[in-house]
């Protein structure tokens, strides 16, 4: 029987807990049906009869009785420092080539899919029965099946001396069978301790999650886990810094044959004829380093707990199963910052063959519907508590409420880590958090090179072969040019399936793509804006990215050639004056036109009310008869004019001066057009009247600065724009 429960008290929660109601984000789904051949995955819905308030446990952690391992308990012989704990799976065993290393105890744990009878080489077994009688209060939470009743063997392994785990899937065949040669096994722990290592540079400060898979020469494949829009980030690193090596208490290793790939992945780039994948990461390559405020996946399968980072190996019990391990590594990353800790990737450890079938997409529900969300969570939470533990148990609180993970999960942290304490686990201090102290310069001195190896590959079911490709280095390029440059777009066709794809397109590029839509959605993280008057939205987005060096408004019906503008001067203002199909001069006097004499007498008032020098700036370029009218699907407004922009904006006020007057109006009155950048969309591609059959590729042209029009409603115009697309940019193949 487990030992009594430390006294737990409730007190109110802080707020009210708004559950998620959520389904399936629309484009990944949308993309996995057009994909898969119209299977329809179920949709994650959480959903209750109301609101209600959860309350918050209160754990005594003083009164935790111990609980040492015991004669009478299963395995009481079993001791080591170094432990490789996998779960019982039902594979054959020749499906299950994890083997002993030297030095390492191997321990097994049971489930009921676990056959009578089950055994593993040189691996020492916790039977279910086994696990019910070692007394560890959060053994009840546990699932019947699944990865997440590997709870009880860490805690076995804690209990009996272990100073390193190794989080292990049976189906890895570890290279050479010598952990010790792939990781860095005994740490030096002390304050600037432990060799030095390659890190990401923290630069970027809108930048929270990284694809690790690119630094080790896949920039085309994406490890489970990675938020979807982020896919299409396949640019190298234009430069790292250096972090002593004493605090990876999470070492996060990579898998060579089948890597750790997310159903979407997986079904789309295989095709029914295909050889197994036999996708091999660069072993040469250097092992990298996670600043605080950037995290990447990690897993379960193949991963390297040292003892400060213990508490991190608990895997949620109430999320979908291919979820677990993925939500409980962006949630250990995030408490690891709280003791100085940091995440490190290294290259390929082990081998598994890709012998089994593909996981549903709805077991990764949990995923896809909330891992870009989580991220943003970690990011902005903060806590108060004055120990670890406290602040473990008031993070999980808050990732209830939130609807991360149910309330069992709240209950059945409180239970681990009560745990924890029962088998005399010692909590790590706390150290301030670097992200919330200025950030020092990064020094020309400081910053390191590596260039990542491209390796071949597979998309779309075709192998790709071919070495290093100048594709990475005009990616790296185009990446540098506009990569503090934020990019609007404006959607008038249905957000649910193409925004997603539209930050797939762009984000690679672009520091942030912010997406407006007639209707907004928060799921999609599209922002509501009427285009009547989307230029008055715009001033948000100046403050939300004070720090940009520029902002980029885009209709989605007009597709950037962003290859084309590097000679662009981006200290200047960009717009289609020179375009006479996007740009003309309404007369005024005369005009029979009531809805130009409307927008005329209101520029007139708007104008009027201008300082003085914005006024004379208009008048001396349009005079007081005449309105310029412009389509305004793109223009560009550097940070040097956010602040006139913004204040011309709030003069305008309630004025129903619409978007393809009030645009040429500002930018008139901001400067004049002799001022304006003469190099950038002065060649548009810009095609009206044209018939309802016209394809894409009838009006495409990669030579021009930007291309109008490419309507892209749904998921296959978005694949039909990137082939297209791909003459002037072909590493965009990747992303369908």
């Amino acid at each position: 029987m487990p030992p009594p429960a430390a006294p737990i008290a409730t007190t109110s929660s802080r707020r009210a807990v708004y559950l998620l109601l959520a389904a399936l984000a629309a484009a990944p789904f949308l993309l996995l049906l057009f994909f898969n051949g119209g299977a329809s995955p179920s949709a994650l819905c959480r959903s209750s009869p109301g609101p209600r308030r959860i309350p918050y446990p209160s754990v005594l952690w003083s009164r935790v009785p111990p609980l040492p391992g015991l004669p009478s308990s299963p395995l009481p012989d079993l001791r080591a420092s170094h432990w490789i704990v996998f779960s019982a799976s039902p594979h054959h065993q020749r499906h299950r080539p994890l083997a002993g290393a030297p030095g390492w105890q191997l321990l097994a744990v049971a489930d009921e899919a676990t056959p009578p009878g089950w055994s593993h080489p040189g691996a020492a077994l916790l039977t279910l029965a086994d696990q019910a009688r070692l007394g560890f209060r959060s053994v009840e939470f546990l699932p019947a099946r699944g990865h997440a009743r590997k709870a009880a063997a860490y805690l076995f392994a804690v209990q009996r001396g272990a100073r390193v785990v190794y989080d292990a899937d049976a189906r890895n065949a570890v290279a050479g069978n010598n952990l010790t040669r792939h990781f860095d096994v005994d740490l030096d722990q002390r304050q600037g301790g432990g060799s030095v290592l390659l890190q990401y540079s923290h630069a970027d400060p809108n930048r929270t999650v990284v694809n690790p898979y690119v630094h080790f020469g896949q920039p085309s494949v994406w490890p489970r886990g990675l938020p979807l829009e982020k896919a299409g980030e396949v640019g190298a690193e234009e430069f790292y810094t250096m972090v002593y090596g004493g605090g990876q208490f999470i070492q996060q290793g990579l898998c060579n044959g089948l890597p750790d790939v997310d159903a979407v992945f997986y079904l789309t780039r295989k095709s029914l004829e295909m050889e197994a994948f036999d996708v091999h990461f660069d072993a040469d390559a250097p092992k990298v380093a996670l600043p605080q405020g950037v995290m990447a996946p990690v897993n379960s399968l193949n991963t390297m707990f040292h003892a400060p980072a213990f508490w991190g190996l608990a895997l949620p019990v109430s999320v979908s199963p291919m979820a677990s391990d993925v939500i409980r590594g962006y949630w250990a990353q995030r408490i690891l910052w709280e003791i100085g800790g940091q995440l490190v990737v290294y290259p390929p450890t082990v081998h598994r063959t890709d012998n089994v079938h593909a996981h549903p997409f709805d077991e990764e529900k949990d995923i896809h519907v909330n891992v870009g969300r989580l991220i943003n969570f970690l990011m902005e939470w903060r806590s108060t508590k004055p120990t670890l533990f406290e602040r473990i148990l008031d993070l999980s609180y808050a990732m209830t409420e939130e609807g991360f993970w149910w309330e069992k999960d709240l209950h059945f942290m409180a239970a681990w880590l009560q745990d924890l304490v029962a088998v005399g686990y010692r909590q790590p201090r706390l150290m301030s958090l670097e992200i919330d102290r200025p950030r020092a310069a990064i020094g020309h001195g400081d910053k390191q090179e590596f260039v990542p190896k491209k390796l071949p590959s597979v998309h779309l079911g075709v192998e790709e072969i071919g070495g290093v490709s100048t594709e990475i280095g005009n990616l790296i390029k185009w990446r540098k040019h506009f990569g503090d440059v934020v990019l609007i777009v404006h959607c008038t066709g249905p957000v649910d399936r193409t925004a997603l794809e539209w930050r797939l397109l762009y984000g690679r590029i672009f520091r942030a793509v912010v997406i407006l839509s007639e209707q907004g959605n928060s799921d999609l993280a599209v922002e509501s804006s009427n285009f009547a008057h989307a230029y008055k939205y715009l001033p948000k987005v100046f403050d939300r990215f004070a720090g940009a060096e520029g902002f980029v408004f885009l209709q989605d019906h007009m597709v950037l050639n962003y290859w084309n503008l590097l000679d662009a001067d981006k200290s200047k203002l960009w717009i289609t004056n020179k375009v006479k199909e996007s740009w003309s001069d309404v007369p005024l006097p005369g005009n029979n036109n009531e809805w130009f004499m409307n927008q005329g007498n209101m520029v007139k008032k708007a104008v009027d009310s201008f300082p003085v020098h914005h006024q004379a700036n208009y008048k001396r370029s349009i005079g007081e008869d005449k309105i310029i009218h412009c389509s305004s699907e793109i223009f560009y407004i550097p940070r040097r004019y956010t602040a006139d922009f913004s204040h011309l904006v709030k003069v305008i006020g309630n004025l129903d001066i619409h978007h393809t007057i009030g645009v040429p109006m500002v930018f008139l009155a901001m400067d004049v057009p002799s001022n304006f950048e003469p190099k950038a969309l002065g060649k548009l591609a810009y095609r009206t009247n044209l018939p309802s059959n016209t394809t894409f590729s009838a009006i495409y042209t990669p030579e021009a600065h930007a291309v109008y029009p490419m309507k892209v409603e749904n998921e296959i115009d978005f694949v039909n724009l990137i082939r297209v697309m791909a003459s002037g940019d072909p590493f965009l193949l990747e992303l369908v």
